[in-house]
């Protein structure tokens, strides 16, 4: 991966996550490449997120998460959906970013025969799971580098301007991780492909 690439992810998630917007993420496997244009994505921050699949500290699960930066951390959730993260920070720190939806810019006919109950483009990565779909990720690839012409990052030529931007509480996060005090979700205002927002039901918890 590209060292200065590195270097910038190497900061906490709330830091990286914003800058993502308007980003690229590619995926290439013998079926082809799906990449997805980024609009919207939550940051976390590890032992010192009540919110983090990390909070309580390392476990086999969230492993991944504790670095190094440039890795990315799947993890499978309501026995049913993938959703995956950007490792950023450094080793123990446990700090990313979840990327929760995109526009499919490449790849679309592929995106759709993975995704054949998407209702349409701007369906097919309107959300964690869907992305996660669309791009083929699974818990096979927790832990895989982000590595060219396999498993790519593209930051956005120019960043997108700050009066476009918006942040607000994480989606469906439970307790204190998901209130006003942890307005850690960013997401491009105005695009179609972002996901609705919603609180956490009752006992019940998302993180990264």
């Amino acid at each position: 991966m590209d060292a200065a690439l590195l270097q910038w992810l190497a900061r906490s998630a709330v830091d990286v996550a914003p800058g993502l917007l308007g980003g690229r993420l590619a995926r290439t496997t013998a079926e082809g490449t799906v990449a997805v244009r980024i609009t919207e994505v939550e940051a976390y921050l590890g032992e010192h997120d009540p919110g983090s699949h990390a909070f309580r500290g390392q476990t086999n699960r969230n492993k991944a998460m504790f670095g190094p930066a440039g890795h990315i951390y799947v993890y499978f959730t309501y026995g049913m959906h993938h959703c995956v993260n950007i490792v950023c920070g450094h080793p123990g720190q446990a700090t990313g970013v979840l990327i929760r939806a995109g526009e499919v810019v490449e790849g679309v006919s592929l995106a759709e025969q993975r995704r054949p109950s998407a209702r349409g483009p701007l369906e097919l990565a309107r959300g964690p799971a869907r992305l996660a779909q669309a791009m083929g990720l699974t818990l096979a690839d927790n832990g895989r580098a982000l590595v060219p012409g396999e498993l790519e990052l593209h930051l956005p030529p120019v960043p997108a301007p700050a009066a476009h931007v918006r942040s607000g509480p994480r989606v469906g996060v439970s307790g204190e991780g998901g209130s006003e005090n942890y307005p850690w979700r960013f997401w491009l205002e105005g695009e179609k492909t972002v996901s609705p927002y919603r609180s956490a039901k009752p006992r019940r918890r998302s993180a990264d």
